[in-house]
């Protein structure tokens, strides 16, 4: 049996819905899987109800979207069992969902005023029971439109990108607010969570984690699909120095996702699961 520790629904920016991930995770023998949608505990605990009638085990997560002010970079904290719903992330989370639903609104607009023929409408009906719309929702749009065939590409670049150095930016970008890394860690912790750095590589920041340790982190995912052996090298070295969890997954998006993976293909067998609950014992202890 496998283990997923970073899955998305279309609650956030996934394309599948629940249902339909708990589906594919008994077609791939999925037996313990995270949902960590990005900044929102919405349904956690039916989906903990759902998976477990169905016979897969569902670890409440979530994805913080934050930021490291210091390296001007993002950083993406993951918590594992954390308590849905609790004060201090939706206090957070909140409103980074609205920032990035307001952005995204006026990133439309702003494509509609450059003459590209969509509507809002070609966009929400892709965000429908979902927290808000996303620019991959709005890439869906333009495919469906035939400006493009990937989510992720050159049309991508050039309506979103912020540009070197502030400079040149793309045509529908909007600089989008995170709440501070240190932030998202805290917040974790006080959900009874475990907080864990997400792809390290990714964004860059190896050099924050001594600072992040620092504020109670408990883990470094070191295999995902974006980390070339070197950043999971340099995963690894961080995790025995500072005595993190090396964690590890597919981070599924289904057909938004960066790149094309399946679900529970980071696997690390379930001695995994029991390490995260033995820290989240000892968070909850202390």
């Amino acid at each position: 049996m496998k283990v997923e520790l970073h899955c998305h629904t279309n609650l956030s920016d996934g394309s599948f819905t629940f249902d339909e991930i708990i589906q594919l995770a008994l077609r791939e023998n999925v037996s313990h899987l995270a949902i960590t949608n990005h900044d929102t505990t919405k349904d956690l605990e039916n989906m903990v109800i759902t998976g477990g009638k169905s016979g897969v085990e569902i670890i409440p997560g979530i994805e913080i979207s934050a930021y490291d002010f210091k390296r001007n970079t993002r950083v993406h904290i993951l918590g594992y069992y954390i308590d849905p719903g609790n004060p201090t992330i939706e206090a957070i989370c909140g409103p980074i969902l609205e920032r990035r639903h307001q952005g995204c609104l006026t990133m439309v607009h702003k494509l509609i005023e450059a003459g590209y023929s969509i509507t809002l409408e070609d966009v929400e009906k892709f965000a429908v029971g979902g927290t808000g719309i996303y620019k991959q929702h709005i890439m869906h749009a333009l495919i469906e439109q035939g400006y493009t065939t990937t989510i992720y590409g050159d049309l991508y670049k050039k309506l979103f990108s912020r540009g070197q150095n502030g400079e040149n930016p793309g045509i529908a970008y909007i600089p989008m607010e995170y709440v501070e890394a240190k932030a998202a860690i805290h917040a974790v912790l006080q959900a009874g969570g475990v907080p864990v750095l997400a792809h390290p590589g990714q964004y860059g920041n190896f050099e924050a984690v001594p600072e992040l340790v620092e504020s109670g982190l408990q883990g470094i995912e070191v295999w995902h699909p974006l980390h070339e052996p070197k950043d999971e090298a340099i995963a690894q070295e961080y995790a025995l120095k500072y005595d993190l969890l090396m964690t590890g997954g597919s981070d599924f998006h289904g057909f938004y996702g960066e790149k094309e993976v399946e679900l529970g293909s980071k696997s690390l067998g379930l001695e995994i699961v029991k390490a995260i609950k033995a820290r989240k014992e000892a968070i909850v202890g202390n």
